[in-house]
């Protein structure tokens, strides 16, 4: 009964300090970042037509709010699981990439939803599928398979190299943890990826932020939308993991 009991309580503290932060700084990323999408792209919105400067700085301040929200409830705020992935090389710890990776892709699919019930009217309203899906994922501006896979490769990589040097994590350390003080700078890291390098491809540089908002793109009964573009939807999950890896070996190289 005693090891029944320990086993119990050890689950419970797995669940609450690695599973339940990385859902829930999960679904807020993606409740805002696809919020400020729907809020420029949708119909009778009142930011429509607000444009990219809108739509990069809506997706740091959500980068800011999720890693914010999921260190104050004691998690790593990796929130993506390229992060987690070259975390785990980093440390040579794989033990939480499965649960961390499992409640970013539920977060991530949680907050696209939430997103999609605060602008239900304004999905109604609008007729441009294409408008639609980009709310929930990412298309490249122009489709050329090697130079958006390039671009993902390159911007996660910039991603988790900063991010990594943000947190001034060591060889020696348990994992990289972007607590509450280190939100502003990845914010920052983040808007400036948008500004720089978001054109090609919408900068997805997280697998989660793709992939679970189009299963929920796919599943939701939304007005006149398209197909999910299922061609193009293991770009933004191949090319931030390729790019998370090689950020993980170089950084590893230098300490």
């Amino acid at each position: 009964m005693k090891d029944h009991l320990n086993n119990y309580q050890l689950s419970t503290i797995n669940f609450m300090t690695a599973f339940l932060p990385e859902f829930i700084g999960t679904a807020l990323l993606l409740l805002l970042g696809n919020g400020v999408n729907a809020n420029v792209s949708l119909n009778k919105a009142y930011g429509n037509s607000s444009g990219w400067i809108v739509i990069a700085f809506g997706w740091a301040m959500a980068v800011f709010v999720g890693v914010y929200v999921c260190a104050s409830l004691g998690g790593n705020s990796h929130l993506n699981p390229a992060v987690t992935i070259a975390d785990a090389i980093k440390t040579n710890d794989w033990s939480k990439v499965p649960v961390y990776c499992a409640a970013q892709m539920l977060g991530a699919m949680t907050g696209a939803f939430l997103a999609w019930l605060s602008y239900r009217s304004h999905f109604d309203a609008t007729t441009d599928g294409n408008a639609m899906l980009g709310v929930f994922c990412n298309a490249p501006a122009i489709p050329n398979t090697f130079n958006n896979l390039m671009t993902e490769i390159i911007g996660t990589f910039a991603l988790v190299f900063g991010a990594f040097s943000i947190s001034g994590a060591k060889m020696n350390d348990i994992g990289i943890s972007l607590g509450a003080i280190d939100a502003v700078p990845v914010a920052l890291l983040v808007l400036a990826l948008g500004l720089s390098l978001g054109g090609p491809t919408g900068y997805a540089i997280n697998p989660a932020r793709d992939l679970g908002p189009r299963i929920t793109h796919f599943l939701l009964p939304i007005k006149n939308k398209r197909d999910s573009n299922w061609g193009y939807s293991w770009i933004p999950v191949v090319g931030p993991v390729i790019g998370a890896v090689l950020a993980a070996l170089v950084f590893k190289a230098f300490h």
